[in-house]
């Protein structure tokens, strides 16, 4: 594998982009130079690079629409719910669990982990932001922190191990020509051993950060929860209903294994039908058609707030995946972080320790994307090869590779990969996943480091 000046020209932006990012500062604009650079050097062309920054930018809007709407229309729902009052309601049987900021923590990640582990993290988090979130808050957890919590619970614990579902063990398995039972076994221990290192650190930085300042992290949603509105006459009956309609939906997930899009379209369409249903019965129908579309204009307002400058984020490092390359650039286009892992592995000296190192290393550059499992495929058919040149467990080396790509890729330290949660907890993604950063960090070097006592 030789690298190209297009493969150089990325890795450079990537540096530049998390520079920026370090540095506080919003990073559209060296994504949009990005963009038209690759553009051109691949093309030659100035057109083409110019045609490329739309073209991108539809490819990531097309890849992130499906979570602008069921955000939207969560928020919708919420709003729906909040002014009737059926919140207050909902929130009132987990207040009694929520009694602090630490139970409020742990509470809102235990359970975003048990719903992952069943349904994936898609899908739960609009179902524990729309429920649990108004709770954690009024409890005093700061909504960054309840965005922590959702995001190594769910994108990471729940999604790196995914016991239950085995989307992720079953790709790296393939991968790496074993059965899924053997990753599944062999990951429990670094999993174990990351996800406990990762969220003692998260904690431990909260309370760190609040015994600093108390009131650092007040937010916007904490005010407006503690001014919620009296529940009102059909408000009992809807919270009831809400909370059992979500409940229906993780039964009929389990029963009919709906899982990813098709789990979150049943969160959707139950999320519209809460808000119909709100307002048909609280108010006259002449009003109600009225203060239904005023909700979904909120949702939809806020979703596309949101989102807007994502797209263009996304877009820049989908181009450097082999799908995106090839949707905007056609066929032939590179696969820029497959070909810059793969020359890798080629070119480092096989040791154990380069073997582990390496894995990590290539496991982290396929997660920069942020799609998924985009990386699974690599790592498992990385630990094949490892194994065959010197003496390593090689379904415990799929398995690290497994467990640092979802945590990277899954969604908890790339901005426009934790947009999800960011946009329900209503925080700044790339604050978000500045938060999730070092935890995360320090979880992989514990997750290498028991791999080296382990393999």
């Amino acid at each position: 594998m030789v690298l190209t000046s297009m493969h150089y020209l990325y890795m450079v932006m990537v540096v530049i982009i998390l520079v920026i990012m370090l540095m506080k500062k919003d990073i559209v604009i060296p994504c949009i130079i990005g963009i038209f650079a690759m553009g051109y050097l691949y093309s030659g062309s100035i057109v083409v690079a110019v045609q490329s920054i739309f073209n991108t930018l539809i490819y990531a809007g097309n890849e992130f629409w499906g979570i602008i709407v069921i955000i939207s229309l969560v928020v919708a729902m919420s709003k729906a719910l909040q002014e009737v009052g059926a919140d207050v309601l909902i929130m009132s049987p987990i207040k009694k669990v929520m009694v602090n900021q630490s139970m409020a923590f742990w509470a809102i990640g235990i359970t975003m982990m048990i719903i992952s582990w069943l349904v994936w993290p898609s899908p739960a988090v609009p179902l524990v932001g729309a429920v649990l979130l108004p709770a954690a808050l009024k409890a005093g957890l700061p909504a960054i922190y309840a965005a922590v919590a959702m995001n190594l619970f769910g994108h990471g614990i729940a999604l790196s191990s995914d016991f239950f579902i085995q989307g992720a063990p079953s790709i790296t398995a393939a991968g790496a020509g074993v059965d899924v039972t053997e990753i599944i076994s062999a990951s429990v221990p670094i999993w174990l051993t990351m996800s406990v290192v990762t969220v003692a650190v998260a904690f431990l930085m909260m309370k760190r950060d609040l015994k600093k300042n108390p009131q650092l992290y007040v937010h916007e949603d904490e005010m407006e929860a503690s001014e919620a509105k009296v529940p009102g006459k059909s408000a009992k009956a809807i919270a009831i209903l809400t909370a059992l309609a979500f409940i229906l939906d993780i039964v009929a997930m389990l029963k009919l294994k709906l899982a990813g899009g098709d789990a979150t379209a049943l969160v959707g369409g139950t999320a519209i039908i809460i808000m119909l249903v709100t307002v048909l019965t609280s108010f006259n129908l002449k009003d109600g058609l009225e203060i239904t579309v005023d909700y979904i204009k909120k949702g939809f307002s806020f979703g596309i707030t949101v989102f807007a400058p994502v797209i263009f984020i996304g877009g820049f490092f989908f181009l450097g995946n082999q799908g995106g390359a090839t949707a905007v650039f056609g066929e032939g286009a590179p696969g820029i972080l497959n070909e810059i892992s793969i020359f890798l592995s080629e070119n480092v000296q096989m040791t154990k320790l380069s073997t582990v190192l390496t894995q990590s290393a290539v496991s982290i550059i396929t997660g920069l994307d942020g799609s998924g499992f985009s990386g699974l495929p690599i790592v498992g058919t990385l630990a094949y090869t490892f194994s065959n040149v010197i003496d390593i467990n090689m379904a415990g080396l799929a398995a690290l590779g497994q467990v640092i790509t979802v945590w990277f890729d899954g969604g908890t330290v790339i901005p426009w990969a934790v947009i999800p949660v960011a946009a329900i907890c209503n925080v700044n993604p790339q604050d978000l996943a500045r938060r999730n950063l070092i935890p995360v960090l320090c979880g992989i070097a514990a997750a290498i480091a028991i791999s080296m006592i382990i393999l």
